[in-house]
This record gives C-alpha cells, structure tokens and sequence, in this order.
C-alpha cells in the first residue's frame, strides 16, 4: 500500500456483513446498511499532546469497529478503504478464547417419583 496516514488517523478495509440473517431471510443489497466494522491496514504516528507523541491504541491487523457515518472513503489499489480519525474508533474487537466444553459423560439421575398412595385432602 502506498498511503501512510498522518497524525492519528488509521485506514481501514470495511469488513462486509452477512448477507442472510440468522433466520435465513436473505438480504438484497439495497437492504443492508453501511458497515461499522473493519480491519485495520495502517496506523498514523500518533498525536502531539504537551509536545508529546501519543500513539493510537490500535495496530495494523486488529479489527475495529466504527461510527457509522465517520471517515472519507477513498479508492486505493481497485479496493474502497476509509480513513478514521483515532475518535471515530468506538472498540477493537478482542479475539475470543477457545473456552473447553465442560461437557461430562456422567449425568445425574432423574429424581425418581416415590410409588405410594396418591393422598386426596379431606373437605
């Protein structure tokens, strides 16, 4: 990539969403809405607070999500990208550990139901 952000903006590669929904309705394309997620391709330097450079919390490679209408698009290399300033930046997207199943082969019994007389209550 030829293009460098300054001070504290990064760019950013949108990341496009599904195209059907979690209960299988397809989306056209005039139904979805503008992406707020994406990877990061380059970082600025930072800014200039007191005389000293602060540097972004995010880095090449992490996956952000942004506000919705912040940012220029821009054409480059064929692929639309964004450039963000470091405050359009709502959150980097931790990566989610792989939790063991605590899964266990041996179950409970069920509570088994007592075999006496049903007992009816007296009027």
């Amino acid at each position: 990539m030829n293009l460098k952000p300054l001070g504290d903006r990064v760019i950013v590669k949108a990341v496009e969403q599904d195209l059907v929904t979690a209960s299988g309705i397809v989306l056209p394309d005039t139904a979805k809405e503008k992406p707020q997620r994406g990877l990061v391709l380059a970082v600025g330097e930072g800014r200039f607070v007191d005389g000293e450079r602060v540097p972004l919390e995010v880095s090449d490679g992490d996956e952000i999500i942004y506000s919705k209408y912040g940012g220029t698009e821009v054409k480059l290399e064929g692929e639309d990208v964004l450039i963000l300033n470091e405050h359009d930046i709502l959150a980097r997207v931790a990566a989610t550990p792989k939790v063991p199943s605590k899964r266990t082969s041996a179950r409970k019994p069920a509570a088994k139901k007592s075999a006496g007389k049903k007992t009816t209550a007296k009027k």
